[in-house]
């Protein structure tokens, strides 16, 4: 991800909500702009693998409403991220608006790829913890392992790793489970 505007310069949620639609998409972090070239495939396989599981069990049991990037996350006046992929509990639907989510969504996920990790893992975890999402799963396609992050339990580290064979689940949707291995089929 490359930063596009000055580091002296803030840019603000209401300036980000000014700018063109995309391509190129970007994201507000600490009120700088980053800007990052599409996903390679493997990426966006996995994305879709996850999307597609939560999607198939809330069609069965609807409990909320999943979404697949881009789609802005407006956390704070300095913060709009657009996660791969995020959840919310149908009781909190009212953070659901027309141009995305305004307020935490319950699950994230984000897909970790060279030019975003740094980010991911550093200022935007710390962000998504201090403003309400539950949990965070980070997608690592080089390890083939999934970090489940209980924002309640420890905001720094991961509750559990799950590598391929293992599967992960959550208290946010009862009764779904997702084998990890699933998540990484190509």
């Amino acid at each position: 991800m490359s930063q596009v505007n000055s580091p002296a310069a803030v840019t603000t949620a209401d300036d980000y909500r000014r700018m063109p639609e995309g391509p190129p998409w970007y994201q507000l972090i600490q009120g700088t702009l980053y800007m990052s070239p599409s996903p390679n495939r493997f990426h966006q396989q996995v994305v879709g693998n996850i999307y597609y599981a939560l999607r198939n069990y809330l069609a069965d049991h609807p409990l909320g409403e999943v979404y697949v990037a881009p789609l802005d996350v407006y956390l704070t006046d300095t913060d709009v991220y657009q996660p791969d992929v995020a959840f919310v509990r149908r009781e909190n639907s009212r953070v659901l608006v027309y141009e995305g989510f305004v307020g935490a969504p319950d699950l994230i996920v984000e897909v970790l790829s060279p030019s975003n990790s740094k980010l991911d893992l550093g200022p935007k975890r710390a962000v998504y913890a201090r403003f309400g999402v539950k949990e965070m799963w980070v997608a690592d396609p080089v390890k083939s392992t999934l970090s489940v992050y209980r924002f309640s339990e420890d905001a720094e580290k991961p509750a559990a790793t799950a590598a391929v064979g293992d599967i992960v689940s959550t208290t946010l949707i009862p009764g779904f489970s997702l084998g990890v291995a699933d998540v990484f089929r190509q």
